[in-house]
């Protein structure tokens, strides 16, 4: 029987218990992610074989010719070799994933040399990393991996396989704790944004703090949930952390995401996604993102002498501490000019002063800011504080311009409470996507603004200046408030009456010394 999506899940969560304890909860997931990829090479490769021999390739071509397969497997990242390593099982895995790579390059850049699997501080003494290795190959030999193993109810091998990898990513970003969050964004937050922006296909998707791909992975989603083809999408990202590219880039490609683009580096110092030919930004259609909060030494000094001109647009340059609004100073740059912006941000951008309230006023000014929707806290691993979705859409509707519509869903009703963490559920997303899409009043709960008084308020996006969630209060009528007091009087008559009679049957009078 082919193995489904919830099986397969269980096996990679039991491959994980094998380093659980023995390294750190946010370094074992590169180790699990780069063993699962090349046992998926190599099976895969395998059957590619097969299928060339039974047409009728000769079998030393079949398994020497790059042009027969979609990723070639050198033999030292085949499977047969990598488990039957007598020694030094270390060295044959990272041997295994240098070559795959050069055999590859440039799709699978990065992808699997990143993982040292002769790291000391990280799986202990060569007795102990054989000992760790070996369990490992045994545990991932036993899963086959081959297309015509992995179908769930019609689904296919990219999306069992892509379910379970994102499941890996959900509960090692719930292992890590607060960091986590730097390479996953829950599911359910990434969905809300996605349903705000509707992409469409022939779009050209960016997320700029691409983490593990999540949000250029749902994007492909919905729109082949909307009956488009995903992959007539441009689906780019950059991410400065290595391993969390890496696994951005596997999570991509397991789910047959082929021709997404993923590059490295800081995308504020050195933006990568650029036409060669001009050197300019590339713009696009929806940019998505969840940047580090308030990151402190996010590029202060070089800001003011960015070629691009990112940071000179909106009346000030972000604070030297904070590089909440720099990030969303670079997504306005690379939208294009029919395009929108949805993004995670802390609660602060909203109402800080100086710098930021200055860029604020110029965003708001531009007329960009659409939507400023306020989330409950505790929705991200690690992180209890709440945050707001920010849209901004450089194509508003006409009956939306010069307008700001607020959503309160920081509210009960709005999310579901749990004892470690809260989460959306759909109807909650439904409730946000519908009053967003209406941008209509819905007492306690939406708002909309026009600009000048947001102007009268400073510039103040705060959401708890328009939308009011607190309880009314009710006010009574002088004849009401004075049959309630003479009610009182009368059941506290009542109750002195009784207490005096109870007194008298136990032999006591109010009166007696």
């Amino acid at each position: 029987m082919p193995l489904t999506s919830q099986e397969l899940q269980s096996k990679l969560w039991q491959a994980a218990d094998i380093l659980r304890g023995q390294i750190d909860a946010a370094d074992y997931k590169n180790y699990i992610f780069s063993i699962l990829f090349l046992k998926r090479l190599s099976d895969r490769f395998d059957e590619e074989v097969e299928s060339a021999v039974a047409s009728g390739v000769p079998r030393e071509v079949a398994l020497s010719d790059p042009d027969e397969h979609e990723f070639f497997v050198p033999e030292s990242g085949r499977w047969s070799v990598l488990a039957g390593a007598p020694r030094n099982p270390g060295d044959a895995l990272n041997i295994a994933g240098h070559e795959v790579e050069t055999a590859n390059a440039p799709r699978l850049d990065g992808v699997l040399s990143g993982t040292n699997w002769n790291d000391e501080s990280k799986l202990g003494s060569p007795a102990n990393r054989e000992r760790i290795i070996r369990s490992l190959l045994t545990h991932f030999s036993a899963l086959n991996l081959r297309d015509d193993n992995l179908s769930d109810g019609g689904d296919g091998a990219g999306n069992v396989l892509g379910d379970a990898y994102e499941y890996l990513i959900n509960q090692f970003a719930d292992d890590a704790g607060k960091k986590g969050g730097e390479f996953y964004t829950p599911r359910s937050v990434v969905r809300l944004i996605v349903e705000l922006l509707q992409p469409r296909e022939g779009m050209r998707i960016c997320d700029p703090t691409a983490g593990s791909g999540g949000m250029l992975i749902y994007t492909a989603q919905y729109v082949h949930e909307q009956g488009g083809d995903r992959r007539n999408l441009a689906l780019h990202g950059q991410e400065r952390n290595l391993g969390t590219l890496a696994a951005g880039k596997l999570n991509l490609l397991l789910h047959d995401l082929r021709a997404a683009r993923l590059e490295a580096g800081d995308v504020i110092a050195e933006p990568r996604l650029v036409d060669p030919a001009t050197d300019r930004l590339l713009s696009y259609d929806r940019v998505i993102a969840n940047p580090p909060f308030s990151l402190k030494n996010w590029g202060h000094d070089f800001a003011p002498n960015d070629p691009h001109h990112r940071f000179d647009r909106y009346g000030a340059i972000p604070p030297r501490t904070k590089g909440d609004l720099a990030f969303l100073m670079h997504m306005l740059a690379v939208t294009n000019s029919k395009g929108m912006v949805g993004v995670v941000m802390p609660h602060g951008i909203l109402f800080r002063g100086g710098a930021e309230g200055k860029i604020r006023e110029g965003i708001l000014e531009a007329d960009l800011f659409e939507a400023i929707i306020g989330l409950a806290p505790n929705l991200f691993f690690g992180s209890s504080i709440p945050v707001t979705i920010c849209v901004l859409n450089r194509a508003k509707p006409a009956d939306r311009r010069g307008k700001v519509l607020f959503v309160n869903a920081a509210q009960d009703g709005c999310f579901r409470q749990d004892k470690a963490q809260n989460f959306l559920d759909r109807e909650h997303i439904a409730k946000i996507v519908e009053a967003y899409q209406t941008f209509e009043e819905a007492e306690r709960f939406a708002h909309v603004v026009d600009l000048e008084e947001i102007a009268d308020n400073g510039f103040n996006l705060n959401i708890s200046r328009y939308v009011d969630t607190t309880e009314p209060v009710e006010v009574l009528s002088v004849e009401d408030a004075l049959a309630q007091l003479r009610e009182a009087e009368h059941r506290r008559d009542e109750a002195v009456s009784k207490m005096d009679a109870l007194l008298t049957n136990m032999g006591f009078s109010r009166d007696q010394e």
